[in-house]
């Protein structure tokens, strides 16, 4: 989760003067308001998260107390392939998290047969992947969701109106189970060649071999 931090700073002298920092992520605002609060200058500090909700340092310290033993830190890469000739498509997507202080991946891929194009294929692979996120429990954090698909990245991000009838399906579904699981996403082009891990999948999923699995990531493996 990413906050902001406001309070109202006193001099030694009494002058008072209300700040408002940028946002950063709530570990880096803790350490930077428990600073502030030993000065004994910073006054009625609050923090406030992406809904505009305020969290007393109590609250926030329960909270980062608790997001420990729960998924965090999450990117997500997603991918889809469709083969025209058969009409078959794959989908792939890994996410990397962290909990209980430790990294670790999930992959996952599926085939399926019912879709109508390329595009449709990546908006399913990120659905698949918000799908995956619900089963980890990941709710309310920032989430950032990479993919190499001009498409789904500038229509999920509002950059692009979505005109098609089956994508706009798939827009909404996805903007839906975002919604309720309180997940805020940022959404990140990048070329195919940065997104190899999720392509894999996809073309393995094709290609008849499932993939599903999560595994900690040991550090210089």
């Amino acid at each position: 989760m990413n906050i902001r931090i406001e309070c109202t700073y006193r001099t030694a002298k009494g002058t008072e003067a209300f700040f408002r920092s940028e946002e950063m992520p709530a570990g880096k605002g803790m350490v930077i308001a428990e600073d502030l609060e030993r000065t004994g200058r910073a006054k009625n500090l609050v923090f406030v998260d992406g809904y505009d909700s305020s969290w007393t340092m109590k609250e926030m310290k329960g909270y980062l107390k608790g997001v420990e033993t729960e998924p965090h830190n999450v990117t997500v890469y997603f991918d889809g392939g469709y083969e025209r000739e058969t009409q078959r498509s794959g989908l792939g997507c890994a996410i990397y998290y962290e909990m209980n202080g430790k990294p670790y991946r999930l992959r996952q891929n599926a085939a399926v047969a019912e879709l109508l194009s390329n595009n449709e294929a990546e908006y399913a692979a990120l659905y698949m992947a918000v799908q995956e996120l619900e089963g980890l429990n990941v709710h309310h954090l920032p989430v950032r969701f990479i993919g190499d698909s001009k498409v789904v990245i500038n229509q999920m991000g509002g950059e692009w109106p979505v005109i098609e009838k089956d994508l706009l399906r798939w827009a909404d579904r996805i903007d839906e189970k975002l919604n309720s699981l309180g997940i805020q996403p940022e959404y990140e082009l990048i070329p195919r060649k940065g997104n190899a891990e999720a392509d894999r999948l996809a073309t393995q999923a094709m290609n008849g071999t499932q993939i599903s699995g999560t595994i900690e990531l040991i550090p210089g493996n």
